[in-house]
């Protein structure tokens, strides 16, 4: 029979289409799956599509997301682990102006930018990130916790000029190899970083342009560090004894509110000290004679303190100093001319004394003056060009003065009188490189 004569002629279009899919499922091959076939009536059956390699079904027409990477697919147990450390910072990370993150994708942290790799003492053929320098990334992120202490394998961390906030780790002890760490000109704060103390190896501490404030634990000093730079926050106590103990060459503690006497212990790093910087803090107290033993010494700088009394002549024992900076203190009487002597015996290529109470001065002084060598400005020595006032020098004249006259100078194991003496010390040499005045500007500093 035609189908046609099987269909009333009054049947309804719903009957009519509803006749016409199953006639159509009848008469299909065997083979045709049925979620292929749709009609147009609000029905309709739809089928996900396959999701691609390497990304994990989502629910029905959402985009799939990325599969769980496996640790077969990383060089090794290491970089699979420090990934993982890498890619939880890096959803932390609030602004990133020179597009850094954009490289830290792929199974192959090694290639990030700013991450180095080696392989760990004791291990053979196991490179993993033992290096971090973020120096001038400009990176946002809320706290370094999480990152910085879960990177076990780690010897360096520079991370100078970012914009990492909180404070440091409070626990560092499982960073062994650590041996410098740079966390300086961010926008740390806190007490000062107890958790660098047991990091045995460590040599590098930079931690200033940040907002460490408090006291400085005096065990920092017992670390066997050669650079140790914390100017630039608001520490703010009398200077440890400890700081003798220290086998430090670079030490800048300038730009804090570090109080009392340079400690009479610092002639114990005699061996050791190249450059120190003191400046602009709120020292107080007479010079100690034992500055004079800091043969090794390029560069000492107190100027900007609170600091008396006559300048021992032991300063003329300083044969390497190059850059000599007491101004802007409450230092009084005759400049040693043994002092000046450096100029021509010694590497002295710069001394100041400005802002001073000085009232006199030696041959060798004036013609270091001349030659503008020595910077005398504002003080109180007559026949000198910009000096103080005469009511002034004489008010301070009338103040009560504790600090004898140091005349005892190592050196020649001997007293000097007036400070006047032939001291005959190595010829000057080349000026060095002055690293720890590099430390006072908070870009990437010395390394």
């Amino acid at each position: 029979m035609d189908i046609r004569d099987a269909i009333s002629p009054y049947a309804s279009p719903l009957f009519l289409l509803l006749f016409l899919f199953l006639f159509l499922l009848l008469h299909m091959p065997p083979f045709v799956s049925a979620i292929d076939v749709g009609i147009g009536i609000g029905i309709g059956i739809g089928g996900s599509p396959e999701p691609e390699p390497g990304q994990s079904p989502g629910p029905s027409g959402a985009t799939p997301t990325p599969a769980e990477p496996q640790p077969c697919e990383f060089v090794n147990q290491k970089q699979y682990e420090a990934y993982k450390v890498i890619q939880r910072f890096k959803k932390t990370i609030t602004c990133d102006p020179k597009n850094v993150l954009s490289t830290w994708v792929g199974y192959r942290p090694c290639n990030y930018r700013g991450f180095y790799c080696g392989t760990p003492p004791g291990l053979k053929d196991t490179p993993t990130i033992a290096s971090v320098d973020f120096n001038g990334f400009r990176l946002c992120a809320p706290t370094l916790v999480g990152f910085l202490d879960s990177l076990p394998d780690l010897a360096l961390f520079h991370a100078n000029s970012n914009n990492f906030s909180s404070t440091l780790p409070l626990n560092l002890s499982a960073l062994p190899f650590l041996y410098e760490l740079d966390v300086s000109n961010n926008n740390l704060s806190g007490p000062f970083p107890a958790a660098v103390l047991p990091l045995f190896r460590l040599r590098f501490l930079d931690i200033r342009f940040n907002h460490f404030a408090g006291l400085v634990s005096p065990s920092v000093f017992n670390l066997g560090l050669q650079v140790l730079f914390l100017n630039d926050n608001s520490f703010n106590q009398p200077l440890p004894a400890e700081l003798g103990k220290s086998p430090v060459s670079y030490l800048t503690l300038a730009d804090n509110g570090f109080t009392g006497p340079i400690p009479k212990s610092i002639c114990n790093t005699s061996n050791t000290l190249i450059q120190v910087l003191f400046l602009n803090n709120r020292l107080s107290g007479c010079l100690p004679s034992e500055i004079g033993q800091l043969k090794k010494a390029t560069v000492f700088d107190a100027g900007k303190n609170q600091l008396t009394g006559p300048i021992p002549y032991s300063f003329g024992c300083l044969h390497k100093v190059e850059q000599l900076n007491l101004a802007i203190n409450q230092l009084y009487g005759c400049v040693p001319d043994v002092v000046c002597q450096l100029y021509k015996n010694g590497r002295l290529l710069n001394l100041s004394l400005s802002y001073n109470f000085f009232t006199e001065v030696g041959p060798s002084c004036v013609e270091l003056i001349k030659k503008g060598v020595l910077d005398v400005r504002q003080n109180c020595i007559p026949g000198q060009p910009d000096q103080r006032p005469p009511l002034e020098c004489s008010a301070f004249r009338a103040r009560c003065k504790y600090c004898p006259v140091q005349e005892y100078m190592p050196c020649i194991n001997q007293k000097v009188s007036n400070g006047v003496h032939g001291v005959v010390l190595p010829g000057a040499a080349t000026a060095t490189a002055y690293n720890s005045y590099t430390a006072l500007q908070p870009g990437d500093g010395p390394h």
